[in-house]
């Protein structure tokens, strides 16, 4: 049995709901292209310092942990299908399906940033934080290496900083729809919220082979 679309509410600013949608939706594509522009910059910057620096990156990415990056990223990958469920039965109204998968997306979230924490605390205990007490051999690539943990954390830092601010927004959503405020009626929030998420997720696929698996 096909399960029917649960009914949206129309906003008393808009003259019917494809008006409404098409503003939600418009304005969030807003707000995602000025993120791509940012988080574009940051990877041309890192592409040419890449380029140009071929051997020295080549040795530091290699104090990276593969096997963390690649745990993270199947968590990222699949914190995306069960965001998709959660849109999926927010569409058809489910309440209590929506806040399960969404309540594990969250899980998810929090799993990859704490996978992430390990990582930068096994870099503090080597000496490869970016400042004064930064350790690194060769010597030859020592001011390059710090470049390029410079940009790491930089980088990594910025999509954990998005990470975090997804779980607070997914909060924030499961309480509302917990309480059937009147603002998550529909599904409309509910696949805002999964296009940032899935944004987050993107940006991963492109960090994780730029910093852990460059080729020599």
């Amino acid at each position: 049995m096909v399960q029917e679309q649960a009914p949206q509410k129309l906003g008393i600013q808009f003259e019917d709901l494809q008006q409404q949608n098409e503003s939600y939706i418009v304005g969030m594509w807003t707000f995602l292209v000025t993120e791509i522009m940012f988080f574009g910059a940051v990877f041309a910057t890192y592409l040419v310092y890449r380029v140009a620096n071929q051997e020295a990156f080549w040795e530091a990415h290699r104090h990276l942990s593969i096997p963390l990056g690649f745990f993270n990223t199947c968590v990222l990958l699949t914190s995306s299908l069960t965001m998709a469920l959660t849109v999926h039965y927010a569409q058809r109204g489910l309440r209590k399906q929506q806040l399960l998968w969404l309540f594990v997306t969250m899980a998810l979230a929090m799993t990859f940033l704490v996978v992430k924490g390990f990582e930068y605390h096994h870099k503090f205990v080597e000496g490869l934080v970016p400042g004064p007490n930064f350790r690194f051999e060769p010597a030859e690539y020592f001011r390059v290496a710090q470049l390029f943990f410079s940009l790491y954390f930089a980088m990594t830092g910025l999509h954990a900083l998005h990470v975090a601010i997804g779980v607070l927004v997914m909060g924030v959503l499961a309480i509302l729809i917990a309480i059937r405020h009147p603002s998550v009626q529909d599904f409309i929030p509910v696949e805002l919220v999964g296009l940032y998420w899935h944004f987050v997720d993107i940006v991963w696929i492109f960090l994780f082979p730029l910093l852990y698996l460059i080729p020599r």
